[in-house]
């Protein structure tokens, strides 16, 4: 490769080179090129194409030659070459030695390599003779050399090239001057001893107070130089300076000053001026210090004060300006003193303000100044000595002399200690301090009778706790701050008393007794403040305050039956109460009901009960009405007796003519008054007509024989029965009553009272039932309370029926019965009756035999007919002969004993018999396909022969509903028997209800049993309901333990019209089991019976349990059997079981049914026995059931049985 040219260092430093070059080779891109130090063999390579490097740690002002090759793949070219000095490191260390006014010594420290150094010396600052800028370079200065450098400033302007001058370390002159130029005249003085790396320059001809910057390069042997050093410096002037005024007083003052003269040793002398608005004084001096006198106070002087040397050349001058100090103050004193403030004042006619040190017991410090002739100082400690100096200030700040006072301020205190908050243990206090500072560490002192205690607070405020309840504790207060006590101050306090308790009260009508307990261990010290507050009325409160120690109390004149509530406060020092009290609700006692009268309603079975309201306030009555075992409780609502009105009641729905134990007790507050008590009998009515007519049978052509039983004395006593005869059709009635047989005889009645019977002497049991046979002989002649018994007419047809009286009364006019007063009934009258002809009469034989064949003829007719009247009607629904096993009432423990030997045996074979009775019956209708669903059991299905047959609505099948009317003791239509409803079955049951005129149903079933729906709650509870064309409401229920009863009424949407309609819900029997006990059922049976006594005689009883079977045919069959007993004295289980078999299936579901029917009958037949009387009335709890509970309000109408 060619070698490379144009080499060029186009950096130096004292320790590195950059080297660049050229190459023109076309293949130049793909050289390298060997840099070699051929000083020291260090070989550099760069890299291809790079023509430049840098060759770092070299040394300073060194020369150094570096050789160039170009190489390419092993090829080396020519080498070029360059010599490169290194510069040389900057001096160190440039300082100056020492300074005067024209002459000035330098110095600076030399690097290895430097051989010589160059300055440059330029004049910058400004001078009264120098214009412009002046330079010098003064070269050749060697290390380890002293040089001494004269200057001399020309005047020539012959020179226009610069004012640069130049002189060299051996001292010629430069040939080229300058005008106004600057010349060096360079001594060398090698110095013995002086460091070999060191070098000075003294510079002399230096103009005075002149700013002059000198710089310095190192330089190689080669004269190459490195990087300069510079310094600047001024000289010294001979200037008058830091003039001072010491000791200055309001009259007088000492200066003193410096002269800048470090060079010479010249006298100088001084002028001195002082100067004011209105004061001039010159001086003159040969020392640096004058005393200035004769002055004046706070006022501001100018002094000037100028050097002359001793030829007579004037210096600088320096110039001061200095107030003198005010005069002292006067009338320094204290004017006022607190806890935490003194106020001072004084006196002064030149001062501009004033500056007060305070300081505390010869220690802390503090300074306020003011321009006042008057001062607060404020932030000082109570009960504390502070000492106060004041200094005068003039206009400048400048002080006069100080004056002092000392005073101590006011001692801390507490005032108005409030105890704001007091429990039994705990006590708050709150205070006020004189200064409201926030500093103050309070101290308080803690006394009562059981010891002493100390506390701290830094709040006014402080929690006691621990305290002992209802003592007296003092409480002494004295505040600190910096360890100084301020004054103290006490209070006195009761703790609480703690709250009473255990409280007991006992009550009567008008008073209550108190007593009660207190733990404290002061409790015998308290008394006790008793508010009594009746309730609702608290502004009229009762108040009592006990002893001491003392912890009962009675109050009198309270109001009987009325609530309380005392507070019983306790109460210690007569002014401090337990901070709650003790607290109990209590009554008076009900006033009791003085007595009560009674009145009876007539013909009916209701006591009207009066009394006067007891004093005071009362919740209500209780009233108790028993009768024998039974008992029943109402509760009414109270009264009052500030309005004076008798309270009013009425009892309904007892029996008539029975005798009651009535206890009324005033209630109040879940109290019970003594009872009111009394015994009272309701009244009677009409007795109840028999069931049967009299039996009347012929004796002779003119006599008749008339049998009949006792009437029921349900409704009171039968005081007397009236035989009446009838040749005619009419029903009897009470107008019957006042016809004699005079009267049929004159032909003024067709019926007459032909005998007459009291009973007042007939000897009977005291029970509430006839069981007397009458016979009584009609023709006799005889005469009974006016009425004549006369003979009957021959060939006559008579019919008798009887009147009962429970009350009977005469007529005064004519001493005969009076229908209208009396309490009377009737029964049917008898068949009618034909009397023979007169055997006397002779020549009427043959007349009267035939007259009496079609009189025969004609009565038989006239029976059969009847008989044929009385089948039609009872006999709707026909069947075949019913199978009957019938037992003599006195023979049936008998044969109940027999058939119940070997665990009834006797029973279950009868059972067995009637398995199948009636099981053949058609079952279309329930059999048809869209009737299905109407069933609640596939195989209980009603017969057709006897089913309920609705109305046809729309579809044929509308008419079906599982139901069957079954036979009663009356009639084959005295009841229904049906299932429980279906959810889908609803409307078809209401429908039923309605177009069948239904008033009463017995549902023997719960709708839930063991978890299972057994019927649907086919009833509205609160709000009424529609189901379909059918609206039902419910008026009220009564909820008793064995039995539900509720009311309904039911109305028809379509017509508006409307029937009452009461469900008998009875809860207590068990599905396909029997009741408990057999007097329940019986009971129940009574109770139904009763009510339907006021339903219209044609309306069936609807009965139905789940299946419609079981528990139904059980119901039925009871009721059969009771008026079998009563009419027939025979019983038949056997046949009326058949007999209702033969009307639906499965009546009478179970073996233990049919068992428990037997039972009910001997039970019947036992107690009609034992007692004497019919079994029916014997249980009156039946009778009266809705005197066991309040009724329910439904629909916003009361029913009250008991108002």
């Amino acid at each position: 490769p060619s070698p490379v040219f144009d080499i060029e260092a186009i950096s130096i430093s004292p320790s590195s080179v950059n080297l660049t070059w050229k190459n023109d080779d076309s293949a130049a891109s793909n050289y390298e090129y060997e840099v070699k130090d051929e000083t020291g063999s260090r070989t550099r390579t760069s890299g291809a194409n790079q023509r430049s490097i840098n060759i770092p740690n070299l040394s300073p002002a060194t020369l150094y030659t570096f050789s160039i090759t170009p190489e390419i793949n092993g090829s080396r070219g020519n080498a070029s070459f360059i010599n490169v000095t290194t510069k040389p490191l900057p001096v160190s260390d440039l300082r100056v030695n020492c300074k005067g006014l024209t002459a000035v010594a330098l110095a600076w420290k030399n690097s290895n390599g430097t051989a010589a150094c160059r300055m440059l010396l330029e004049a910058t600052g400004s001078h009264e003779e120098v214009t412009h800028n002046l330079a010098v370079n003064i070269s050749e200065l060697e290390p380890g050399f002293k040089y001494e450098v004269t200057l001399i400033f020309n005047v020539s302007e012959s020179n226009s090239t610069g004012e640069h001058g130049s002189a060299n370390a051996t001292g010629t002159e430069s040939s080229d001057p300058t005008p106004k130029s600057l010349t060096a005249l360079v001594n060398k003085d090698p110095a013995s001893g002086f460091p070999p790396t060191d070098t000075e320059v003294l510079l002399l001809g230096l103009k005075s107070d002149m700013l002059y910057k000198a710089t310095v390069y190192p330089q190689a042997p080669n004269s190459t130089e490195g990087e300069p050093q510079l310094i600047v410096f001024r000289t010294q002037s001979n200037q008058v300076f830091d003039i001072e005024a010491t000791n200055v007083t309001a009259t007088s003052m000492i200066l003193t000053w410096k002269i800048d003269n470090s060079d010479s040793c010249s006298f100088y002398t001084y002028e001195i001026d002082v100067q004011s608005a209105s004061f001039n004084l010159n001086l003159t001096k040969n020392e640096t210090q004058a005393d200035i006198t004769e002055l004046s106070s706070s006022t501001l002087y100018n002094i000037t004060v100028r050097p002359f040397l001793q030829n007579g050349s004037a210096g600088m001058p320096g110039f001061l300006q200095v107030y003198t100090r005010p005069g002292p103050i006067s009338d320094f004193r204290v004017t006022s003193v607190t806890t935490r403030t003194v106020s001072l004042a004084w006196s002064s006619n030149d001062s501009d303000s004033f500056r007060i040190l305070t300081t505390q017991n010869g220690t802390g410090k503090s300074q306020n100044t003011t321009t006042q002739s008057s001062i607060v100082i404020g932030g000082l400690y109570p009960g504390t000595e502070y000492c106060f100096e004041i200094f005068p200030q003039g206009p400048n700040g400048t002080e006069g002399d100080s004056r002092t006072v000392c005073n101590t301020t006011d001692s801390a205190a507490v005032f108005d200690i409030r105890v704001v908050n007091v429990t039994t243990t705990e006590m708050t206090l709150e205070w006020q301090s004189i200064d409201n500072a926030s500093d103050y560490i309070y101290h308080l002192q803690l006394e009562s009778k059981h010891g002493s205690s100390q506390m701290n607070s830094s709040d006014k405020s402080i929690t006691l706790r621990d305290l002992i309840p209802g003592t007296l504790y003092t409480i002494t207060i004295f505040p600190e701050v910096n360890g100084v006590p301020g004054s103290s101050t006490f209070t006195v306090q009761y703790t609480r008393p703690s709250s009473v308790s255990d409280i007991k009260i006992s009550t009567d009508t008008t008073s209550a007794t108190f007593r009660w307990q207190n733990a404290d261990e002061a409790s015998h010290t308290y008394l006790y403040h008793l508010l009594i507050e009746k309730n609702g009325n608290s502004s009229n409160a009762t108040e009592v305050v006990t002893g001491i120690g003392i912890t009962n109390a009675t109050v009198t004149e309270l109001t009987p039956g009325s609530g309380y509530t005392v507070k019983i406060f306790a109460l210690v020092g007569n002014v401090t109460e337990s901070l709650a009290p003790g607290r109990q609700s209590f009554c008076t006692d009900p006033a009791p009901v003085a007595s009560f009268h009674w009145e009876v309603v007539p013909k009916t079975p209701t006591l009207v009960l009066k009394w006067a309201c007891p004093p005071g306030t009362n919740e209500g009555f209780q009233l108790e009405v028993s009768s024998g075992d039974w008992k029943n409780t109402t509760l009414l609502e109270g009264c009052s007796s500030e309005d004076g009105t008798e309270y009013r009641t009425e009892v309904t729905y007892l029996n008539f003519s029975t005798s009651y134990d009535i206890n009324i007790t005033a209630l109040s507050c879940n109290k019970m008054a003594p009872p009111a008590q009394n015994t009272c009998r309701t009244g009677i009515t009409d007795p109840p007509p028999p069931d049967e007519s009299p039996n009347i049978t012929s004796v002779s052509h003119n006599s008749v024989k008339i049998k009949f039983s006792g009437f029921e004395a349900s409704h009171g006593p039968i005081k007397a029965y009236a035989v009446i005869l009838t040749t005619g059709e009419a029903n009897p009635s009470v107008e019957d009553l006042s016809y004699t047989y005079g009267d049929f005889k004159r032909g003024a009645s067709a019926t007459y009272v032909t005998y007459l019977i009291t009973t007042d002497k007939l000897t009977r049991s005291p029970g509430l039932s006839e069981v007397l046979k009458y016979e009584i002989a009609v023709g006799n002649e005889s005469n009974t309370h006016g009425y004549y018994n006369g003979k009957l007419e021959p060939l006559g047809s008579y019919r008798a029926c009887v009147a009962g009286f429970t009350n009977i009364t005469f007529s005064p006019e004519s001493g005969l019965i009076d229908g209208n007063g009396s309490y009377v009934s009737f029964s049917r009258y008898s068949e009618a009756v034909s009397l023979p002809q007169d055997p006397g009469v002779i020549c009427g034989a043959v007349f009267g035999c035939i007259f009496g064949a079609v009189v025969i003829v004609a009565v038989g007719g006239f029976i059969f007919w009847r008989k044929k009247r009385k089948d039609a009607k009872n006999n709707e629904v026909s069947f075949s002969q019913i199978k009957s096993k019938l037992v003599r009432v006195e023979n049936f423990e008998t044969y109940f004993k027999k058939q119940q030997a070997d665990s009834n045996c006797g029973f279950a074979e009868e059972y067995e018999d009637l398995k199948l009775v009636g099981i053949n019956q058609p079952k279309y209708a329930a059999e048809l396909a869209e009737n299905r669903g109407k069933n609640r059991y596939n195989n209980v299905l009603p017969y057709d022969i006897s089913r309920v047959r609705l109305s046809v609505q729309t579809h044929s099948a509308d008419d079906y509903i599982n139901a069957n009317y079954m036979p009663g003791y009356h009639s084959k239509k005295d009841f229904i028997a049906t299932q429980g409803p279906l959810p889908n079955t609803l409307k078809d049951f209401w429908r039923m209800v309605w177009e069948k005129n239904v008033y009463a149903i017995v549902m023997l079933t719960k709708c839930v049993e063991q978890g299972r729906t057994k019927c649907e709650e086919y009833w509205p509870s609160k709000q009424a309901k529609d189901y379909g064309d059918i609206t039902v409401a419910m008026t009220s229920e009564i909820v008793l333990p064995e039995w539900t009863i509720r009311d309904f009424i039911v109305k028809n949407k379509q017509t508006s019209d409307s029937h009452p309609l009461r469900q008998f819900h009875f809860t207590s029997w068990p599905d396909h089991g029997v009741p408990d006990t057999t007097d329940l059922l019986i009971n129940f049976r009574y109770l139904v019976r009763d009510y339907m006594k006021q339903s219209p005689p044609e309306s069936p009883i609807l009965v139905h349990c789940s299946a419609g079977v079981g528990r139904t045919g059980t119901f039925i069959a009871i009721d059969r059997l009771i008026y079998q007993i009563e009419n027939e004295y025979s019983v038949d289980v056997y046949g009326i079981v058949y007999d209702l078999r033969m009307h639906r299936p499965l009546m009478v579901q179970t073996e233990d049914q049919y068992v428990f029917l037997n039972q009910c009958v001997l039970d019947i037949i036992r107690s009609h026995r034992d007692s004497k009387v019919d079994l029916i009335y014997q249980n009156t709890t039946a009778m009266t059931i809705y005197e066991n509970l309040a009724p329910v309000t439904t629909f916003g109408q009361t029913n009250g049985y008991i108002a």
